[in-house]
């Protein structure tokens, strides 16, 4: 069943029932036909991500397990969007460096602060585990059975045996979602890895910061 939703307030983590906005770990990605990059191992690091609004179209989402190279998993809700817009995205990322003495370092990249000039994006997966916005969806799915979904953003897995290891399920159906265009705002949101087609990230600014905690990490 279509219906419209306006304006719901999501302030606690449900896994199935939200959209998410990431920023990429691996900046700029970019693939011929804009086909998604193959299966990757996560690094075993989540990121924060913090953006003032989102607006994507052909969204779909549904749950998946990352793995690490050392067999951990990660269940995580699958996000994808054929494009998106964002606006003053903030990335934060923390290493702890005290073997080195250094403490722990905190990376923060930020993009897209020019309300002109948001980050761009096509073909984006997003892998999180927890999101709190403000989300507007129009005309959506809840319930949608996933080896269904008509996504561009899905189009580089040629097999359903690829698509099981971003998390569609291999020979069954599965609990999706999916709606033509989804609006987030207030975004604040941990992930464990991004994929994208194509990633743009104006006005890109990078640093280094020592410690961890607010004023070092994006929320």
């Amino acid at each position: 069943m279509s219906q419209t939703f306006g304006k719901t307030r999501w302030r606690r983590f449900a896994v199935v029932m939200v959209p998410s906005i990431a920023a990429t770990a691996a900046i700029g990605v970019s693939l011929a036909n804009s086909a998604l990059a193959a299966s990757f191992s996560v690094s075993g690091q989540s990121f924060k991500v913090r953006t003032d609004k989102l607006h994507g179209t052909n969204f779909a989402q549904f749950g998946s397990v990352d793995v690490e190279a050392n067999g951990t998993f990660h269940p995580v809700a699958v996000s994808a969007f054929d494009t998106a817009t964002i606006n003053n995205l903030c990335q934060s990322v923390v290493t702890d460096l005290s073997a080195l003495g250094l403490g722990k370092i905190t990376l923060q990249l930020n993009a897209g602060t020019d309300p002109k000039k948001p980050v761009e994006a096509e073909n984006l997966l997003i892998d999180l585990d927890q999101l709190d916005a403000d989300a507007e969806f129009r005309g959506i799915n809840i319930g949608q059975d996933a080896s269904t979904l008509d996504s561009t953003a899905l189009k580089g897995w040629k097999t359903h045996e690829k698509l099981h290891s971003q998390g569609l399920p291999t020979g069954k159906s599965g609990f999706a979602q999916a709606a033509p265009e989804a609006t987030l705002s207030n975004v604040q949101q941990r992930a464990w890895a991004t994929s994208a087609g194509t990633f743009k990230l104006n006005g890109l600014h990078l640093s280094l910061k020592n410690g961890d905690g607010p004023g070092n990490e994006c929320y």
